[in-house]
């Protein structure tokens, strides 16, 4: 057992296994409607009603676990007490995550530049596009994460390049240092690809590294699931820790390639003007499609606006040999 006080709402806690019980207590400490409850984890009606008339009998599968978990995790304290305190022996405490996240299959290697992990996209046909239109694109290599603060400063380090604009004194506080760089520029962003020796992905890496070859809706399928991202309807109102959404995962493990920040792509939809893809924190879920359109000016610099980077299959192989 692992118990709360009153004040204590379970906030590093996890649930070690949901069944249909522990649905029903969540469901009902968030104070949703079955049809409130579904919309949000993503799943139908009939399938929480279902868990919940068996109860403790039915265990949903492992990708409604995860969201049932993301779920839980960004619950107000409130509703995370008012669920800890009836099913206190299902929860355990969360483990630390590491500082350096585990490689993601064998496709997955760490820059020897700039020292991120970087996923392979091997090159194939994949659909693009809110038509699907089958796409070729070579192989190439694509951050995990978007660039960081902690990563943008050993950048600015460097260079002497500027820092973004909201940090004091020329730093970031330390509770921001693994979420998203914001505030940068298109040009900013380029830069910083530059000195990495990478480049920005073009939006067709970009698409491909979320939706994989099949032409999903969603980085995890094509289930509407806001709980599997950082979107407007989550109320979280700012950038999170790169990684934080594990079961909105692409099927290359790529991480955040819905909502958290829109990223800076390298294709040039008319002069000064360049693709972002993903959505963010700040946009509304049916914005954050991987196929959709849109652009800003190169100059545009807000706080919901970031990057990652990419590098071609050929570069990347030969600076792992070299």
């Amino acid at each position: 057992m692992y118990e709360f006080s009153a004040g204590e709402a379970a906030v590093s806690s996890t649930v070690q296994r949901w069944t249909g019980a522990e649905v029903r207590v969540l469901r009902e400490a968030m104070r949703m409607s079955l049809r409130e409850f579904a919309a949000h984890l993503g799943v139908s009606e009939r399938m929480v009603s279902k868990w919940e008339e068996k109860g403790a009998g039915i265990t949903p599968r492992p990708i409604n676990q995860a969201s049932l978990d993301t779920v839980f995790q960004r619950c107000d304290p409130d509703t995370k007490a008012r669920f800890s305190f009836a099913t206190a022996d299902s929860l355990v405490p969360e483990p630390q995550l590491e500082t350096h996240a585990t490689p993601i299959g064998d496709a997955t290697v760490q820059h020897p530049r700039d020292g991120s992990l970087m996923a392979r996209v091997e090159g194939s046909i994949f659909l693009a596009g809110p038509s699907n239109s089958p796409t070729w694109v070579p192989s190439f290599y694509i951050d995990v994460y978007p660039v960081s603060n902690a990563e943008y400063s050993r950048f600015v380090s460097a260079t002497g390049y500027n820092p973004p604009s909201h940090w004091k004194d020329g730093t970031f506080p330390d509770e921001i240092a693994d979420h998203p760089v914001v505030f940068v520029t298109w040009e900013d962003a380029a830069e910083y690809a530059k000195w990495a020796g990478k480049h920005l992905p073009n939006s067709s890496e970009w698409e491909k590294a979320s939706r994989g070859t099949r032409g999903t809706v969603y980085p995890w399928g094509d289930q509407p699931t806001p709980a599997k991202c950082n979107v407007r309807e989550n109320g979280i109102g700012s950038t999170t820790v790169v990684g934080t959404y594990q079961s909105g995962v692409s099927p290359y493990g790529v991480y955040d390639m819905c909502g958290n920040v829109w990223e800076w792509c390298s294709t040039e939809t008319k002069l000064g003007r360049f693709e972002l893809k993903g959505g963010a924190w700040t946009s509304p879920f049916n914005r954050v499609t991987p196929s959709l359109f849109n652009d800003a000016a190169r100059s545009m610099c807000d706080d919901d606006t970031g990057f990652r980077c990419a590098t071609s299959a050929d570069v990347m192989e030969t600076l792992l040999r070299g």
